[in-house]
């Protein structure tokens, strides 16, 4: 007989990102000021992420209607452009360096659930975007991707794994496309 998923037994009792009271402040923050399209200033959002313990680089440039999860699991470097609606949800640590661009819609996702578990379990794991590296409009990196330096993953693509440097990715699953030279 085989076993089914019973989700009367899921419990993330072991995963705590933050005081409760951090969480619920950052929630109502993240509504106001990042999640309101009508509040363009890029520099009020890196302040209130830097309040709330995230590490920001300068130039960073984030636009209306971006999700953050909880700005202290992540890292941003320099000259960074993160566009419209893009979904940070860092239930991990999430690193992003220098010269990368996250472009409208991308959804970058550290937790998934263990479907060969009968409850479901959260699983968690951090992603890394190496120095220059693009995420195209409406792609999704999944927990535990490394896109190493100068990487770009397509427009609606989804990446899993490691991105070899200097490469254009695409697809679901993302496959390698070609080299990217930059002239």
């Amino acid at each position: 007989m085989k076993k089914t998923t019973d989700l009367s037994t899921y419990s993330n009792s072991w995963y705590h990102p933050g005081s409760a009271v951090k969480r619920v402040v950052w929630y109502g923050v993240n509504a106001l000021f990042f999640l309101n399209p009508l509040f363009p200033f890029s520099g009020a959002k890196v302040f209130f992420l830097k309040l709330f313990g995230a590490e920001i680089g300068t130039g960073v440039v984030i636009k209306p209607g971006v999700n953050i999860k909880y700005p202290w699991k992540l890292k941003i470097g320099d000259h960074v452009w993160i566009g419209e609606k893009v979904w940070i949800d860092n239930l991990g640590q999430v690193n992003i360096g220098d010269h990368c661009c996250l472009s409208q819609g991308a959804f970058l996702l550290c937790g998934n659930h263990d479907y060969t578990k009968t409850g479901f379990d959260l699983i968690v794991k951090d992603i890394t975007l190496e120095n220059g590296v693009w995420i195209g409009a409406k792609a999704i990196v999944a927990p535990g991707t490394v896109l190493h330096s100068h990487a770009v993953l397509t427009a609606g693509s989804m990446a899993s794994g490691e991105l070899e440097a200097y490469s254009i990715y695409g697809g679901n699953p993302a496959q390698k496309i070609r080299e990217r030279t930059i002239g």
